[in-house]
């Protein structure tokens, strides 16, 4: 006779799914390939559905899995929305930041900024979560942050946003380019030079676009890519030319070559916080950190050469 469905056959059942093999659910649950199988097995019956095709040896699921697999995840994302309102009540009680930064900026740039800020607090505990300016501002709503770094062009009723970190774009190139030798990079210098660009899809991608129609300057574009840590790397290695915010350059400072750009082309990033923070002191003495560090990596780029 089938039993009920117990917490612990869903939790191997969405551990196999997530991890792809019986092995690495097992050890993430930290029970052995037997037991897991066994959970597995038990669930199957339980429910009197086919979860999993075996394929060489493997499990994959099946439309019948994914389906259940769909609701599982429902269930659990309100699982974790109790704990993220136990964890906000938590640190109103305890010195605790938890922070959201936007790829572009996850590099030397916010452990700069993180260390400054935590040196005069040993009482407080800061998390640091890298996610996609989208991410942030949800897990800002629900409460699983506190403050983010997001990029230009969001909104939302739900978060205060504060333009942060207004910058020019500026020309980066490897150590040994021969624009290097410039002060200034202005538009004619990159036609017909290779050039790694962001996506239009991007702020910066598209302004650098629509510059280059302007101008009607046509680099050789030898690579695309989605995140500004992908192109800054395509650079230092020697691949091309690009334009960039000083910020995602933070950390490269000794492989690249980095000039002013002429027109300027303005970008700016946003410090993002729900709209009933209760943790404004906190994030106020972060927001300072932040811009100190951000006017310290950004001159120290821009020295007159």
């Amino acid at each position: 006779m089938p039993r009920h469905l117990n917490l612990r056959q869903i939790e191997a059942f969405k551990a196999v799914i997530e991890n792809g093999t019986i092995s690495r659910a097992a050890d993430i649950l930290h029970i052995s390939q037997p037991a897991m199988s066994k959970l597995i097995a038990h669930l199957e019956f339980d429910t009197k559905l086919r979860l999993f095709d075996r394929v060489k040896g493997r499990l994959a699921p099946t439309e019948q899995g994914m389906r259940l697999y769909d609701e599982v995840g429902r269930i659990f994302a309100g699982v974790r929305q109790v704990e993220n309102a136990v964890d906000a009540i938590r640190r109103e009680e305890q010195g605790r930041l938890a922070v959201g930064v936007l790829p572009a900026l996850a590099n030397s740039f916010i452990q700069k900024t993180t260390t400054a800020f935590l040196r005069d607090r040993r009482n407080v505990f800061c998390s640091v979560q890298s996610l996609s300016s989208q991410w942030i501002v949800d897990w800002l709503i629900a409460r699983r942050l506190d403050a983010g770094l997001i990029g230009a062009g969001y909104d939302n009723p739900y978060v205060t946003l504060e333009p942060l970190m207004e910058h020019p774009l500026v020309c980066i190139m490897p150590r040994d380019h021969e624009l290097s030798d410039r002060a200034q990079i202005e538009p004619q210098d990159l036609d017909g030079t290779p050039f790694v660009a962001l996506t239009p899809e991007t702020i910066v991608g598209h302004r650098v676009e629509e510059m280059f129609e302007t101008y009607r300057v046509k680099p050789d574009i030898v690579l695309v890519a989605n995140a500004a840590s992908i192109v800054c790397e395509f650079v230092a290695s020697g691949l091309g030319v690009s334009l960039a915010h000083p910020l995602m350059v933070s950390g490269l400072e000794h492989r690249l070559s980095v000039r002013r750009f002429a027109p300027e082309i303005l970008y700016n990033f946003q410090l993002c916080r729900s709209t009933d923070s209760r943790n404004a002191r906190l994030i106020e003495a972060y927001a300072h950190e932040l811009r100190e560090a951000a006017s310290q990596i950004s001159g120290s780029l821009l020295v007159e050469r």
